[in-house]
């Protein structure tokens, strides 16, 4: 679907579900993220990630590393949550393994999708969420290039009052996406 130098955007495979299994339940890697609470969650995961791609043309896309066919995890696009100030915006995100944290996985493959999303959709932003704690997703969000918008943080309505997941921060990016890569 999608390549570049080292990775593979692609649609979700059978063979890709134990390895989300795993990654859905690393309490290290869903730290800043609404835990798996079991099986059926991951099953309705992955019921939205094909309803999305179906409906919108677009997901979350499974991450393959290039020279094994490693699954890393996931990259792509959804639309905003209703009750968010994205709501049925264009929203990308990432989400990959511990063991391949900082190796610029998470930025080849979103670049690439910013690249996609230049190409082939009409958005004329893109946005990003995440929770203040997360410095490392936000980081890349700025090596995006893309620009916090503090007017439209909010405490997400999916996540549990009294969580330390409730308040997210929010960036964009303006089109042309790709031109302000750093």
């Amino acid at each position: 679907m999608i390549d570049t130098e080292r990775l593979i955007l692609r649609h979700w495979l059978q063979r890709d579900v134990p390895e989300l299994r795993r990654q859905s339940f690393d309490a290290a890697g869903m730290r800043y993220l609404l835990p798996m609470p079991d099986e059926a969650a991951v099953q309705a995961l992955l019921g939205r990630l094909d309803l999305w791609r179906d409906t919108l043309g677009f997901t979350f896309w499974a991450i393959e590393r290039r020279s094994d066919g490693a699954f890393l995890g996931l990259c792509g696009f959804k639309r905003g949550a209703a009750g968010t100030p994205i709501a049925d915006m264009l929203e990308i995100g990432w989400r990959l393994g511990v063991p391949h944290w900082g190796q610029g996985y998470a930025r080849e493959a979103a670049q690439a999708c910013l690249h996609w999303a230049a190409a082939t959709l009409t958005d004329e932003r893109i946005y990003a969420i995440t929770v203040p704690a997360n410095t490392a997703s936000w980081g890349l969000m700025e090596r995006l290039g893309m620009q916090r918008l503090v007017d439209q943080d909010f405490d997400h309505p999916l996540v549990e009052d009294g969580s330390p997941l409730k308040h997210h921060i929010t960036y964009g990016l303006d089109r042309p996406f790709v031109n302000h890569l750093r």
